[in-house]
Order: C-alpha cells, then structure tokens, then sequence
C-alpha cells in the first residue's frame, strides 16, 4: 500500500523529471549553435572566394572555370577528413564503449556527407566545360558516389534503429567500411583509365602549382577546415542535448 508521504515523493520526482525535460527540450530548440564558430568559418568563407575570385589567376587552358577548383578539392579533403574521424571515433567506441566516440562519428559523418555532396555538384558544373561532359561512369566518379551512398545510408540505419546501443554498433561497423573506401578513391586515377586528372597537390612529387594558386588552395582548404569543426561541433552539441531529453522521457516513462 502506497503511503501519502510515498505518493507526494512520487508525484515530486515525476515533476522534477518533466521540468528537467521541459528544460532540456528547450535548450535543444535555442539558436546558441549558431555561435562564434559558426560565424568565424562563414567570414573565413569568404575571404577565401574573395581571394579565389579577385586575386587569384585564372588558369591558362581552363581559364575562369578552374576557379571552381578552390570549392571542389577543399571540399573533398574535407570529406576525407570528416570520414576519417568517423573511422577513429567508430574504432574507440567499439573498444571501449564511449558514447562521446558516437555522438562525435554521428555528427562527422553527416557533416561528411555534406562536404560529398558539394563534391558531386561541383564536379559536374566545372566537368562540363573542360570534358564536354556533365558525368562520365569513371573510376574515381563511381566510388566517391558509392561513398555517398554509404553514408547517406550510415544516416539512415542510425534513424532506424531506436536502441542506442545497437544503433551505434551497427553504425561503427558501417562507418569504419565507408571510410576504407577512401584511399581507393585516392588511388583510382593511377588503377584505372579516368578522365579524372592525376593529383597536383596531393603526391609522391612536389605540387605542381603555381605559389599563388596553392596559396589560395591552402587558404581554402583551412577556411573549410574551420568550417568542417564549426559544423561538427555545434552537431555533436544538438547531439548530446537530444541524448539528454531522451534519457529524461525514459525516466519518466520509468516513473510511471
């Protein structure tokens, strides 16, 4: 039989926990991830094209559709980069059961995807005018649209499946395997017969651009860069606020 005091006491922590929740629901839903981060990365954004539009040199056979150039590999090694900490993040959680390892390969893969996605619109608008073509069935092509398709699936199955712990098992497993992809693809123009051109920066050999292209290359690169943690850090903070209202609602249900 339950006493009054009993029954005070239950109806206090079951208040407690929806005002908590009330709480973290609401700090979830405030603007704060728009914050200097956010704001530092667009203006490094800019500065960057600023320098790629106006003080940069068109290249001499592609002329102003080179330009791209500056969006389309920073964008990639960002991508490489986000998938890689996928790799590492997924590797520490299943070794030692971290939630943080999650929440951060969670929020660098989606952060990840975007920097692919950039990557398969840029590549088509600058292939046009230099191939003749918008898309062409290559090596390098094929695999970086696999790599989107794995992880815009690795999206999916973490949507999918409700508890937590198996939903970042599942998703270690298949982030770890997308990201092996990664030096295939890097790979690809020496394996295969592409349209893709050979790396200039990124090989055994000096680069072979000019300094001041490589310079706003660099420029880019880090402006994406402070892009790439501005991103990952204010997901991983809407991820952890989400983690949070879902252990108070199932509190609460425990409550009842």
């Amino acid at each position: 039989m339950t006493t009054p005091s009993t029954g005070r006491d239950e109806t206090a922590r079951t208040a407690s926990a929806r005002s908590r929740l009330a709480a973290a629901e609401a700090a979830q839903g405030r603007p704060a991830l728009i914050d200097g981060w956010i704001i530092a990365a667009a203006l490094a954004v800019i500065a960057a094209y600023v320098r790629v539009i106006w003080f940069t040199p068109a290249e001499a056979t592609q002329g102003l559709a080179q330009k791209i150039y500056y969006l389309h590999l920073p964008a990639a090694l960002n991508a490489y980069l986000a998938f890689g900490v996928v790799f590492v993040t997924s590797i520490v959680y299943l070794w030692l059961r971290e939630e943080r390892a999650d929440l951060v390969a969670e929020a660098s893969a989606e952060v990840g995807l975007l920097f692919t996605t950039v990557v398969l619109v840029t590549g088509p608008i600058w292939a046009k005018p230099i191939w003749g073509t918008w898309w062409t069935w290559d090596a390098r092509l094929t695999l970086t649209l696999f790599l989107w398709f794995i992880y815009a699936g690795y999206i999916v199955l973490r949507g999918a499946i409700v508890e937590p712990s198996l939903r970042a098992r599942y998703s270690a497993v298949l982030g770890i395997l997308g990201a092996l992809l990664i030096p295939f693809i890097h790979m690809s123009v020496y394996l295969f017969r592409t349209l893709h051109p050979m790396p200039i920066v990124l090989k055994p050999d000096r680069p072979s651009l000019p300094p001041e292209m490589l310079h706003t290359l660099m420029f880019s690169f880090a402006a994406f860069v402070l892009v790439y943690l501005a991103l990952v850090r204010a997901r991983y903070r809407l991820s952890v606020e989400r983690a949070r209202v879902e252990e108070l609602e199932a509190s609460l249900e425990g409550g009842r």
